[in-house]
């Protein structure tokens, strides 16, 4: 990690390994998936050490602070070495997750479509159902 003072943010997320390539990091910063103090910024912001990003990707929403800069895409532990998620932010993904598996787990979608047999199954006991 070479000591910089300052790093684009697409640059940053990018080496930070949030997304694969600059382009997506690129969309998701014009997207309002990247915010910093509560405001949506544009990939070529520069990014001091000390800045809170907050950063939604998918389901989950992370607080992060940035603790090194970097422009080089490196190995996961040294890309992990660039931030550190704030406790709250931990705590809430955690919890959203549990809540989002309890939800879910009740559904389990057949392994294939029913048949023509069995669709027909289907429709008649539907039909005996109204009928009762």
């Amino acid at each position: 990690m070479a000591a910089m003072e300052k790093v684009r943010i697409d640059k940053w997320l990018w080496a930070a390994r949030f997304f694969k390539t600059r382009a997506l990091a690129k969309a998701a910063i014009e997207g309002g998936k990247v915010h910093i103090a509560g405001q949506r910024v544009k990939a070529s912001k520069e990014l001091k050490v000390g800045t809170e990003l907050t950063i939604r990707q998918g389901w989950d929403e992370k607080q992060i602070q940035v603790d090194a800069l970097s422009d080089k895409r490196r190995g996961a532990p040294e890309a992990a070495a660039l931030y550190s998620e704030t406790a709250q932010s931990i705590i809430e993904r955690e919890q959203r997750a549990a809540e989002r598996k309890a939800t879910g787990s009740s559904h389990y979608p057949p392994d294939q479509r029913p048949n023509k047999k069995q669709r027909r199954q289907i429709h008649r006991f539907q039909r005996e159902q109204e009928l009762d």
